[in-house]
């Protein structure tokens, strides 16, 4: 299966379908010179989405992305980042969204994400992020951690199917979204933004990794059973994936994921071995 960089969002805009997560960096687990060059060798290599938020390290992971992306050509990235939930009504979005902007020394943001569903009603969120869309602080919006009751509800909502895309974890050995969450997204024209494409390091991804399965595919392909997790989520035009990494080697092998071309076979195997639900489950965040 031939690998789409881009995911088309309602007003046309071209979405990367590859990009780089930034949950945890800044916060101490390696060097900063580490972890910028990372970054800058996934924007070297053409990578050019970077998803962040507030909340990662207290704006530490923003305020790293902003120094990554210093002399590099603003028009050609795609910046993400997410609002925490009490501050996404009228007294604290534009505030919020302002200190992310600074931290991240740019302007605007191509698309600005609730982070997770909280006290503050839909309608206000929506409100505020339609005005500084208006006001051009950011390009688009969206929303996280969003199941399928909650997209209904917030299209219902006036001005609620303005939102762009969901961000939810999505991996091979995660797939509830698949039950009903992606078709209706689907239908409704907003892709996934999967997060732990990878999953999060643990029995968990362990398990995944060691799959006889896929090794098997592994091997075929002469690749790492990481990169054949992520190409497995980049199967479906619809999903972005944005795997975090903190070094410049891991961003390289997550780039090279996209030019594995899984076969029909091969993507039967892996969902015999780890096969979605057939009913209705809680979605997975890590």
């Amino acid at each position: 299966m031939t690998f789409a960089p881009t995911a088309t969002l309602h007003d046309g805009t071209l979405m990367p379908r590859l990009g780089m997560g930034t949950w945890y960096l800044g916060e101490g687990r390696r060097s900063e010179r580490t972890e910028i060059a990372a970054l800058r060798a996934g924007l070297d290599a053409g990578m050019r989405l970077i998803d962040t938020a507030e909340m990662y390290g207290d704006g530490a992971a923003e305020s790293l992305v902003g120094s990554a992306i210093d002399g590099y050509d603003r028009s050609r990235l795609f910046l993400v980042s997410k609002v925490y939930p009490h501050n996404a009504g009228r007294s604290s979005l534009r505030r919020s969204l302002e200190s992310s902007l600074r931290r991240l020394n740019t302007d605007y943001l191509d698309m600005y994400l609730l982070h997770w569903r909280g006290s503050v009603p839909l309608a206000e969120t929506v409100e505020c992020m339609e005005s500084v869309k208006a006001d051009g602080l950011i390009a688009n919006w969206g929303v996280s951690n969003f199941d399928t009751s909650d997209m209904r509800e917030l299209f219902a909502v006036p001005g609620g199917d303005g939102c762009a895309v969901n961000q939810d974890l999505y991996h091979l050995g995660s797939r509830g979204v698949e039950f009903d969450l992606l078709p209706w997204m689907r239908d409704h024209g907003v892709p996934l933004m999967a997060y732990c494409p990878l999953a999060q390091a643990g029995s968990l991804r362990a398990g995944l990794a060691n799959s006889s399965v896929v090794c098997e595919v592994a091997a075929a392909h002469k690749a790492t059973p990481m990169q054949i997790l992520l190409a497995f989520v980049l199967c479906r035009d619809e999903v972005v994936a944005i795997p975090r990494s903190g070094t410049a080697d891991h961003v390289l092998a997550n780039w090279a994921a996209r030019e594995i071309e899984l076969t029909a076979d091969e993507c039967a195997a892996l969902d015999s071995a780890f096969p979605a639900p057939d009913h209705k489950v809680p979605l997975d965040m890590e």
